[in-house]
């Protein structure tokens, strides 16, 4: 689902709640990064429009927000107990350095325990260039942005840059904020080529009330609850991001406009450790590329069935993941979203407590290598489309299962699924059709699951399919009305794993040798190479061809012992 057919798909959502109008535009691409010494440069960032959100994709950067003027920049250091200005536009008290006039302001030093304030009603930018900063509070935010149109922290070059909060603030009246050790109660962008290294100890570690963009730069979190919370979106752009959070690790979590509580990212690379879900957003996840590693909730190991979200990319509407390297270990869905699942391309190495590829309404995969080392149930949605990609499906219950809805459907019109499962291996609760790709089905070993498992009408109309079972009474192959021919065998004894099953037709011609994973009692299988004739069954034997997931090719099959004989005269038949 690209973003520029999301406009259909969230009008849809929108009308569902009564509401009439969305709209969308792109992110901006700009990443020039760039100080320079021009007297001609200056803050040009309001232009007369309004800067508020409303467009998913919309967001507050612009070309300028990236250049300078460096002979504009006022000093401030740092020295343990107090602080210097050089310049106008901050002032200080005992320490507390408070910026009211926007400007490029340049920190560097220590702060034993005090604070940085932006707070400033001029409509141009604000910039902090962090120089080798380490600030400590004691009873607040190291930096609080209270007020400001723009801030833009920048991490110099080949610097380390330190906050430390406090355990318990210390408010005035009945405020609650700030509540980030990097807080901002408007638009925050971070860059640059240094690294900042947050301390949260009273609740997040970097915090916008609005939007929040991540241009660049090495940054660490620990963090007691959220780790980066961009309230009405976040924009990762590029960066080295390494996050241990006690709540969720990533997030944008406005709940209250249909156009905001998003997240988008386009590089990176990502180390979240979370109790709470690795990646989370109240509407839309778009992730164009990058490098994760998630863990939550203790990983797979530590699923609890409690109401705590531990989930690894979670979107309480649609996901869309471009490209990408993944490593998910949850105790909790890997990816989940209330709504659509896309998925184009990405190499996944999947691990959880309970399902891997949960969605309450659609998922489609298109392409990208997926790896599903462990899991309950491998994809699960009431409609799931597999047109393409390479899948790898392990799991304790079913592999691939269309549930969850009055209408349910599996679609599989391409790409190459290897399943070991000890659920149903193919389930839907309405229809199952498979028109192209090649399945490759290691399926339960007890009577209670078959391998396919289909309450509709089962269509096998394409494609090539082979899937062990333990000759249970659900145990089906296609329908009459199907388009490419099946047969289901139920052997009158249990085979072992690795005894070879092995079809041939009346020529002698090999049709199918396959060496199943686990013991099986029961094997379904279609593919063009099927038609009106005759065949024979064998059961062991050996092969000296080129074997792939149990499939064997370009093959010399010794047979083992000939089971039995069957004729082919319609589209399904079963041999008993």
């Amino acid at each position: 689902m690209k973003r520029n057919k999301l406009n259909i798909y969230f009008l849809s959502v929108l009308l569902f709640f009564g509401v009439s109008t969305l709209t969308f535009s792109a992110c901006s691409s700009d990443s020039d990064l760039t100080e320079t010494t021009s007297e001609d440069d200056d803050d040009n960032e309001d232009d007369g429009n309004d800067t508020s959100v409303s467009e998913i994709g919309e967001n507050h950067e612009e070309s300028s927000d990236y250049v300078w003027d460096s002979s504009s920049v006022v000093y401030i250091t740092l020295n343990g107990t107090s602080i210097t200005v050089t310049g106008e536009g901050a002032t200080v008290s005992g320490t507390t350095v408070t910026i009211n006039s926007a400007g490029n302001y340049e920190v560097s030093g220590t702060l034993n325990d005090g604070q940085i304030v932006v707070d400033t009603d001029d409509d141009e930018t604000v910039r902090l260039i962090l120089n080798e900063v380490n600030i400590t509070s004691t009873t607040s935010a190291p930096i609080n942005i209270a007020s400001s149109e723009k801030t833009i922290v920048i991490l110099t070059e080949n610097t380390t840059n330190y906050l430390t909060d406090a355990s318990s603030y210390v408010f005035e009246d009945d405020d609650d904020e700030p509540n980030a050790a990097l807080f901002s109660d408007d638009d925050l962008t971070i860059y640059g080529e240094g690294t900042l290294i947050v301390n949260a100890n009273y609740n997040d570690g970097i915090a916008s009330k609005d939007g929040l963009i991540i241009a660049s730069g090495t940054i660490n979190v620990t963090s007691v609850d959220e780790g980066i919370r961009g309230k009405d979106y976040l924009i990762i752009k590029d960066g080295n991001i390494t996050i241990n959070a006690e709540g969720d690790g990533i997030t944008s979590d406005n709940d209250e406009d249909l156009n905001n509580g998003w997240i988008i990212i386009d590089s990176g690379e990502f180390k979240i450790t979370a109790e709470g879900d690795g990646i989370v957003a109240e509407t839309y996840i778009e992730i164009n590329s990058g490098d994760f590693i998630i863990e939550t909730g203790g990983g797979s190991s530590s699923y609890l069935s409690s109401d705590d979200s531990a989930k690894g990319i979670k979107s309480n509407m649609a996901i869309l993941i471009e490209d990408g390297v993944f490593n998910i270990n949850s105790s909790d869905d890997n990816i989940h979203a209330s709504y659509d699942i896309t998925i184009n391309e990405g190499t996944f190495t999947l691990e959880t407590g309970d399902d891997s590829i949960h969605s309450d309404d659609t998922i489609e995969i298109n392409g990208g290598e997926i790896t599903i080392t462990e899991g309950v149930e491998g994809i699960e949605a009431p409609d799931i489309t597999i047109n393409n990609g390479t899948l790898n499906i392990n799991t304790s219950d079913d592999a691939i299962n269309a549930a969850g809805a009055t209408s349910n459907n599996l679609y599989i019109t391409g790409g190459y699924i290897v399943i070991d499962c000890s659920g149903d291996g193919l389930d839907s609760n309405g229809n199952l059709t498979m028109t192209g790709g090649t399945v490759i089905l290691n399926g339960p070993t007890a009577q209670s699951n078959s391998p396919l498992d289909c309450d509709g009408t089962l269509s096998l109309d394409g494609g090539f399919l082979v899937a062990t079972g333990y000759a249970s009474n659900m145990d089906e192959a296609g329908s009459s009305s199907s388009d490419q021919y099946s047969v289901l065998v139920k052997l009158s004894s249990t085979q072992s794993a690795g005894s070879l099953f092995h079809i041939q037709n009346s020529s002698g011609e090999s049709i199918l040798t396959f060496k199943p994973a686990k013991k099986y009692k029961s094997v379904v299988f279609s593919s063009s190479s099927l038609g009106t004739d005759t065949y024979n069954i064998y059961l062991g034997g050996s092969s000296t061809g080129t074997e792939t997931n149990g499939l064997y090719e370009n093959e010399t099959y010794t047979p083992g012992t000939l089971y039995k004989s069957f004729t082919i005269s319609s589209k399904t038949t079963t041999v008993n």
